[in-house]
């Protein structure tokens, strides 16, 4: 988590540099400087730098970040080349780079395997205005170009050649964006950045003469990020919890349009290749005192993949797919929410797949579903992001929480010709845990409908997937846990369970 933490740091400060026209107040060179060097000595970091001025510029070379990762055993070291702040005369500043402006990061670990890395960060038609205040800056960016190379790697003091290693790179086309930055108790920013073409491209040998190799060639159509963000001054990032309970929040989206990615991998002779592309695709992380939260989605996914040991193509499709993870962080006595959700819509496969389990073509091949949306309430005995609190919850010493709720708002499983839906709400009694053998004793009820269940039980069995005697058990257990419902071979059950103990089928006890 520190090192997401640090590394979050310096893509946002980077951002801001490298990424700014705006208001109607003043701002000088030295404050816009003075600003972004505040906000990285308050995260943490040691910062280097000589600055110099030359008339209406002010120059400032010889750029170093260094900070520490205590759990990790090793420090970071980034340095950047030379940048200007440019008066411009009427209240605002320009930030000047050169076309190529290099970046090395050293990682030095107590190992001995230190590692340093020569990045070249790329631009063209670059402009960055800085506007406002000393304590509410805007910065505006545009670029026709952007690119970062790798251009050299040096592993426990041995620098393997880019001519045998290969290359990596990413690149963006018509960048523009903008950052407003404002300073008070904590330091807020609202950032939107939007692109025109990406491209990326991993290209890696297996060095000292190796014949693996991996390469990997992705693009899309554009990109956008939309985030916001709250930093309380005088940060420690060895100190999440204390950073969240300070008022640190992040809550950033990141999203694209017709993406696609060509891979191929050989090692040993054997090559696998492959490629996926899908219409759009998002991916946002938050973080806050109200909790964490991931969430991503896809639509019009294609997958293929051939070679090695795979015996044929593969050709994988989704319509869409998802997931969503919501959950507290921090400790409290009141109840807190959380949830979690994903979904596999519309999925597809190829023929030839499907000829391996059913050459005769009994079962219907309609698109397959599985989708489940879960919500409910908890409590949380420890922080989270408390890292001697957690040594504690793996070392057994403490419970970390407890669940009060659960509500299945859905859940869908549909393929072959069958579906499975259902929905249900439980509360658990955290002070009972004999009742249901060392569980919190539940109360609630679960409804369930399958409909063509039975007729794909009777295909598995003409298959010879599912022996009779098989299928005549899971008949009877169908009629022990549900009753006939409306339409055509469809089932209902529902399932209670009462706070004495008891469960209920379609109000038959069964225990």
């Amino acid at each position: 988590m520190t090192s997401w933490r640090r590394t979050a740091v310096s893509a946002a400060a980077l951002c801001i540099f490298t990424g700014a026209n705006a208001a109607f107040a003043d701002v000088t060179a030295e404050q816009v400087w003075a600003d972004w060097r505040d906000y990285m000595t308050d995260a943490g970091y040691t910062l280097e730098a000589t600055e110099t001025r030359s008339g209406d510029t002010l120059n400032v070379t010889g750029v170093t970040m260094t900070f520490d990762v205590p759990e990790e055993d090793m420090s970071i070291t980034m340095s950047m080349g030379d940048m200007g702040f440019v008066d411009n005369g009427d209240g605002t500043v320009s930030i000047t780079v050169p076309p190529n402006l290099p970046l090395d990061i050293m990682v030095e670990a107590e190992d001995d395997e230190d590692v340093e890395i020569g990045l070249n960060y790329a631009t063209e038609g670059l402009s960055i205005d800085v506007s406002g205040d000393p304590d509410n800056m805007s910065y505006d960016y545009t670029a026709s170009r952007v690119a970062l190379t790798l251009e050299s790697l040096v592993v426990e003091g041995e620098e393997l050649p880019m001519s045998e290693l290969g290359q990596a790179s990413f690149e963006m086309s018509d960048v523009e964006g903008s950052t407003q930055m404002s300073v008070g108790d904590l330091r807020e920013s609202v950032q939107k950045i939007t692109s025109g073409a990406v491209s990326y491209v991993v290209d890696i040998s297996e060095p000292e003469g190796g014949e693996g190799r991996f390469v990997m060639r992705g693009q899309a159509e554009g990109l956008t990020f939309e985030g916001e963000a709250a930093l309380p001054q005088d940060m420690d990032p060895n100190m999440m919890a204390q950073m969240v309970a300070n008022g640190f929040a992040f809550d950033g989206t990141f999203s694209f349009t017709n993406g696609k990615t060509d891979f191929n991998f050989q090692e040993e002779g054997e090559v696998v290749q492959g490629s996926s592309s899908s219409a759009t695709g998002s991916l946002q992380f938050a973080m806050g005192e109200e909790g964490l939260t991931y969430a991503g989605e896809g639509t019009d996914i294609a997958i293929s993949m051939a070679g090695g040991e795979i015996p044929f193509p593969i050709e994988l499709a989704m319509a869409k797919t998802g997931f969503n993870l919501s959950m507290p962080v921090m400790s409290g006595d009141a109840e807190q929410d959380f949830a979690f959700g994903m979904n596999l819509t519309d999925f597809t496969m190829s023929d030839m797949i499907w000829g391996i389990f059913d050459p005769g073509g009994q079962l219907p091949r309609d698109p397959a579903t599985v989708a489940f949306d879960l919500t409910g309430t908890g409590k949380l005995f420890v922080d989270l992001l408390d890292a001697e609190a957690m040594v504690k919850v793996e070392d057994g010493e403490t419970v970390p929480g407890e669940v009060n709720s659960l509500d299945i708002n859905s859940v869908t499983v549909s393929a072959a010709g069958a579906e499975l839906t259902g929905d249900g709400s439980f509360t658990f009694d955290n002070t009972d845990m004999e009742t249901f053998d060392g569980m919190p004793a539940p109360t609630g009820s679960l409804n369930l409908m399958l409909v063509g269940g039975n007729a794909l039980l009777d295909k598995l069995v003409a298959m010879g997937f599912v022996p009779e005697e098989q299928a005549q058990g899971a008949r009877m257990m169908m009629g022990l846990f549900a009753v006939r419902g409306e339409g055509e071979d469809t089932l209902t059950s529902t399932i209670e369970v009462t706070g004495d103990g008891q469960v209920l089928a379609n109000g038959q006890r069964i225990k």
